[in-house]
């Protein structure tokens, strides 16, 4: 779901596996990893896949470190109780709060049951949460500080499934870069709720209610089975294409959802006139931190410097030690800290293992979002019936739509809801997944003859990365002119400005919500390139 994956799924799972091994004898205090069910809602998981996944996630790692043997039963138990969680929290608080007490109920069973764990202390669910991320909004955004107290909440009111640490987002997160004064406006709400308010002083308030028991007691039953899909598939290793399309179709129907007015989100798709917000009214730029275009050159000359000031010798030597250890089955904590005292980069620690492990393309989980043919609203079947008259009109059989991702930044959410969306109105969708570079996505639209490029950046390098793209583009002949290129991000308005002066057709944003009127003007934008 994150996106941050480099390596395939096995020799990942050793990286994993070594690090823990290692922190349990030298480092017993540290908590290894988290086990991330964040991203896992950012992606369009609810409750129950978010427990399911998750939970089968842990279970996939700590049955590795137990097969690798390289663990005492003794100390197995406290290994155990090192992992730690990282959650989310949306906006149903009570099914949030439910759901932090079935993920507790479930860890406790499978660490007994599965491990054979006695001591409650090593079968505690510790875990920390940043609140969700998904649901701010580029419209009023004012709305996102209390959606982000109300987040908070559903973690922190229960003292039984009570937050160990939160992390709050800013409200201005879907227009740009917080600045220091949006991050501290939202530390303030933990101080306020910790320091003002008597929630700290009560044992948990919810003991005892019918109510948060039976919702705790259903997310526990229906994550246990979907969980146990994942293991009878052989685990999450081997199950990587399964969680992936059930993430993307979850994703999809809730876009759906808010597209219909379904599921209601205020200020969107409801309560939408509004009087012009005193936060961004003194200047669109004022509302959020620019980043400064000097810092990439910065970041690389600072790097050049560390090479310089280094051992080269004692570098070189220590990479090829760590290609060695990677070809065997030696932990390489050891091989990975020799490289790094002697100064090597992280860049070139994952190139070393690249050549030994080679490099990971995931599975991108649209072809098992609901087939087009199954989704159909007024506006859908509206934009459909365009893009078909437009195939007539240029005689050919379909449409083809690039949908690329340039850089490394791994979240791949926008890219695949564009592309499923695009897919249901009858697009044919060259989409390869993510961390492309911008000549992989040049060679892919020559190859493709596509009629549309999309370009997806999260990141904020927009600005540089757009303009690769361009110039790679040029070099295969291709023409935005004729071609007309999208990009979508959260991208500020001037920087949109700047990059349609570039050539760009069309710049989407959080704003542009609607994914089905978005396509609908990417078949208007072809139209008119074809008819120029």
């Amino acid at each position: 779901s994150r996106g941050t994956f480099i390596f395939p799924p096995a020799p990942s799972m050793r990286l994993t596996t070594d690090m823990i091994e290692w922190t349990l004898q030298s480092a017993p205090k540290w908590n290894p990893i988290n086990v991330c069910s964040y991203h896992l809602q950012e992606a369009g998981a609810g409750p129950v896949l978010e427990i399911a996944f998750t939970l089968a996630n842990a279970v996939a790692v700590l049955d590795a470190v137990k097969e690798g043997g390289r663990v005492s039963p003794e100390d197995f138990a406290a290994l155990v109780g090192r992992i730690s969680f990282f959650c989310n929290a949306g906006i149903r608080i009570v099914e949030e709060m439910c759901k932090i007490r079935a993920f507790a109920r479930l860890w406790d069973r499978i660490t007994q049951d599965r491990y054979g764990v006695e001591d409650p202390k090593f079968r505690r669910f510790r875990y920390g949460v940043q609140v969700n991320s998904l649901g701010l909004t580029a419209h009023q955004p004012e709305n996102n500080v209390y959606r982000i107290l109300l987040e908070m909440l559903a973690v922190t009111m229960s003292k039984d499934s009570r937050a160990r640490a939160v992390q709050l987002p800013a409200w201005n997160e879907a227009l740009g870069l917080p600045r220091p004064w949006d991050q501290q406006w939202s530390l303030r709400a933990q101080q306020i709720a910790a320091l003002e308010t008597d929630l700290l002083e009560y044992e948990d308030i919810f003991a005892g209610s019918k109510v948060i028991d039976a919702k705790t007691e259903q997310l526990e039953s229906d994550a246990l089975k979907e969980m146990q899909v994942v293991l009878d598939k052989g685990g999450s290793l081997q199950s990587i294409d399964y969680m992936k399309e059930r993430l993307v179709s979850a994703h999809a129907e809730r876009q759906r959802a808010i597209e219909s007015g379904d599921q209601t989100v205020v200020g969107v798709n409801a309560y939408t006139e509004s009087e012009p917000s005193l936060l961004e009214s003194s200047s669109q730029e004022a509302a959020y931190q620019a980043t400064d275009p000097e810092s990439e050159n910065e970041a690389l000359q600072n790097l050049e410097s560390w090479r310089k000031g280094r051992d080269a010798r004692e570098a070189e030597r220590s990479i090829s030690d760590l290609k060695k250890a990677a070809e065997g089955t030696e932990n390489l904590m050891e091989a990975t800290l020799r490289a790094a005292t002697a100064g090597v980069t992280t860049g070139e620690w994952a190139g070393a293992l690249r050549e030994v492990f080679g490099e990971y393309r995931a599975p991108t989980g649209i072809s098992g979002a609901s087939a087009p043919s199954q989704v159909s609203t007024r506006d859908i079947d509206r934009v459909r019936a365009d893009l078909k008259a437009l195939a007539k009109e240029l005689s050919v059989k379909r449409l083809r739509l690039l949908v690329g991702k340039p850089g490394l930044d791994g979240h791949s959410n926008a890219a695949e809801q564009v592309a499923v969306r695009a897919r249901d109105v009858g697009f044919e969708v060259i989409y390869q997944g993510i961390r492309l570079t911008p000549a992989e996505i040049a060679k892919a639209a020559a190859e493709e003859d596509v009629d549309a490029i999309g370009i997806s950046i999260l990141s904020g390098g927009h600005n540089f990365l757009v303009k690769e793209v361009l110039d790679r583009l040029a070099e295969q002949g291709i023409d935005p002119k004729k071609v007309p290129v999208i990009v979508g991000g959260v991208i500020p308005d001037e920087d949109a400005a700047r990059l349609e002066k570039q050539g760009i057709a069309r710049v989407f944003t959080p704003r542009d919500y609607n994914l089905t009127e978005a396509v609908g003007e990417i078949v208007e934008l072809i139209r008119k390139a074809k008819s120029a």
